[in-house]
C-alpha cells in the first residue's frame, strides 16, 4: 500500500532534493514548493498528509505560512524545520499548532522518525474522531413528544454549566443516553466520558474502581491501577445507579466531591482532578435517605440539577419513531433488507405499556428484524412479543387487549380508537382535567376534544359521561 504524500516547503533547492529522495526511498509520496504562498496553494489542492515547512523563507515566512495553513486546514499536521531556530520561534510554532520541530542540518533518522510518529498520531486522531462521531450518532435522542422536547431543553441548559447532575427515572428509559448528551454538548465534549455502573461492582472492589490502587495495596494488587476519577480527569464521570453504592464508599465519594482530590488505595499522595460528576438512579433517593441507605449530604452534592427521564408510556407518540430508528440500526447491523411497520403493528406497539421502556422496545424490534422474513412487519408478528396487559394511561383508562370480541380478532379501527381514548385520558390526567390545556397538547381544538370525550365516554372519576347518542 502506498504511503502518504508529504509536502516539502523550503526555498533551498538542495534541501528539497535531499528530503524528497529520502522520503521516496521509504515509499512516501512527495510534493514540493519553494515558498510559503506556493505551499499554501499546493496544500489546498488535497492529497497531502503532512507538511515539512522551513521557518526562514523570503516573502511569507514559515510561521505565517503555518498560521494560514492551520486556519484553512486545522487538521493537517505540520513539522517545522530550521537551521537558525530560536526558542522563541519554537514556542510560537508550537502555539500555532506545529506537530514537531526538526533542526538543520537534517539527520535522516531523526527526520524519518518525526514523519512516522506524526503520521501515526494523525491516523489515531482521525480514527478517534471517526469512532466518536459514530458513537454520537448511536447516542442520538429520538422523539418529538412534548416530554422529550422538555428533556432536550433541560439538557441544553445543564450542559454548559459545571453543576453536577442527577438523572433519575425507571430502568431502560435512557438515563445513560441523557448523561452522554450532556457531556457531548458541554465544554468537556473533547475530553473523556467515563462510566461506572455502581450496581455491577462488588462492594469490596468499588473503591479501587473509583480511586485506583497502588501496587501492594492488597493481595491481588500486583501493579498500580488508575481509577475512574483518574481516567475522567478533564472530562465527565457517570456514576450509574449511584443508589446502590455502599455507605462507606458514599462517604469517600463525598470527600472527593468536596475537595476535588483523592488518594489511591495504599497511596499517600493526594491527586487533584477536574471531573464533572453526573449520577443516575432508578431509586427514590429521598426514600433511601429516610431508610438510612443513602447519605443526605451526598444527595445534595450530586443533585445540583435533577433531571427526570420520562418512561415510554408517557411519550407514546415517540414509539413509532423509535421503532423505525431501531429497525434501520438492526437491519444495517445484521445485513438485512430494510423492514417497515404496518399500521396495525404501530398501533400494537403504541398500546403496550413497555415496563422495560426503550430498552424493551429495542429488544423487541431487534427480534422482529431478525425473525421476520417479510418486508412489512405486521401486528400479527408484534402481538406475541408484547404483553396482553392493558395500557395504564394516568392510572385510569385501559386499552382493551387483543382477543376482545367473539373471535378474538380486532379491527385496525378498534385498535386506533383504543389508543386515541387512552391518549386523551392520559393528557387530561396530566393537565388536571383542564380541557383547554389538554386540547392544546393534543393539537386539536377544545370543541373537538369535547366531542371525542363524549364519543369515548371519558370523564373524571365520580362524574357521568355524556355520549354522542344522547345529543
Amino acid at each position: 500500500m502506498k504511503k502518504p504524500t508529504v509536502l516539502i516547503v523550503d526555498d533551498d533547492a538542495e534541501i528539497i532534493k535531499m528530503v524528497s529522495g529520502l522520503l521516496e526511498d521509504e515509499s512516501y509520496g512527495t510534493a514540493t514548493a519553494s515558498n510559503g504562498a506556493d505551499g499554501i496553494t499546493r496544500a489546498g489542492e488535497g492529497d497531502i498528509s503532512l507538511v515539512l515547512l522551513d521557518i526562514y523563507m523570503p516573502g511569507i515566512d514559515g510561521l505565517e505560512t503555518l498560521a494560514r495553513l492551520k486556519h484553512t486546514q486545522p487538521d493537517l499536521p505540520v513539522i517545522m524545520i530550521s537551521g537558525q531556530a530560536t526558542i522563541e520561534a519554537a514556542v510560537k510554532a508550537t502555539k500555532l499548532g506545529a506537530a514537531d520541530f526538526v533542526e538543520k542540518p537534517l539527520q535522516p533518522d531523526r527526520l524519518l522518525l518525526a514523519v512516522k510518529n506524526t503520521l501515526e498520531k494523525e491516523t489515531l486522531r482521525s480514527q478517534k474522531a471517526r469512532l466518536e462521531g459514530e458513537l454520537r450518532e448511536k447516542r442520538v435522542m429520538v422523539g418529538e413528544s412534548a416530554a422529550i422536547e422538555k428533556l432536550r431543553e433541560e439538557i441544553l441548559k445543564a450542559a454548559p454549566s459545571k453543576a453536577r447532575v442527577l438523572i433519575y427515572g425507571e430502568n431502560g428509559t435512557g438515563k445513560e443516553l441523557v448523561a452522554a448528551a450532556i457531556h457531548d454538548t458541554s465544554p468537556r465534549r473533547d475530553q473523556p466520558f467515563v462510566k461506572l455502573n455502581c450496581a455491577a461492582i462488588p462492594k469490596d472492589l468499588m473503591e479501587s474502581e473509583l480511586f485506583g490502587h497502588e501496587k501492594g495495596a492488597f493481595t491481588s494488587a500486583i501493579a498500580r491501577k488508575e481509577g475512574r476519577f483518574d481516567l475522567a480527569d478533564g472530562g465527565t464521570l457517570l456514576l450509574d445507579e449511584i443508589g446502590d453504592m455502599s455507605l462507606d464508599t458514599q462517604a469517600k465519594l463525598l470527600r472527593v466531591l468536596e475537595e476535588g482530590e483523592f488518594e489511591r488505595l495504599g497511596g499517600k499522595v493526594s491527586i487533584k482532578v477536574d471531573v464533572r460528576v453526573i449520577s443516575s438512579t432508578n431509586k427514590d433517593l429521598a426514600a433511601e435517605i429516610k431508610r438510612g441507605h443513602f447519605r443526605e449530604d451526598l444527595y445534595f452534592r450530586i443533585a445540583g440539577i435533577p433531571i427526570r427521564v420520562p418512561p415510554l408510556r408517557e411519550r407514546r407518540e415517540d414509539i413509532p419513531l423509535l421503532a423505525d430508528h431501531f429497525i434501520q440500526v438492526f437491519c444495517a447491523e445484521n445485513n438485512r433488507p430494510l423492514r417497515e411497520l404496518s399500521d396495525d403493528a404501530r398501533v400494537k406497539l403504541m398500546a403496550y405499556d413497555w415496563p422495560g421502556n426503550v430498552r424493551e422496545l429495542k429488544n423487541v424490534v431487534e427480534r422482529l428484524v431478525i425473525m421476520t422474513d417479510e418486508k412489512i412487519i405486521t401486528g400479527a408478528s408484534v402481538a406475541p412479543l408484547v404483553s396482553a396487559a392493558p395500557a395504564r394511561p394516568g392510572g385510569e383508562a385501559a386499552v382493551s387487549g387483543a382477543g376482545s370480541g367473539p373471535s378474538g380478532a380486532r379491527s385496525l379501527g378498534d385498535m386506533v380508537d383504543d389508543f386515541e381514548r387512552a391518549l386523551i385520558a392520559t393528557e387530561l390526567e396530566k393537565t388536571g382535567w383542564n380541557v383547554s390545556q389538554a386540547a392544546a397538547k393534543l393539537g386539536i381544538d377544545r370543541a373537538n376534544l369535547h366531542r371525542k370525550m363524549r364519543r369515548y365516554g371519558i370523564c373524571r372519576e365520580g362524574e357521568t359521561a355524556a355520549t354522542d347518542e344522547g345529543e
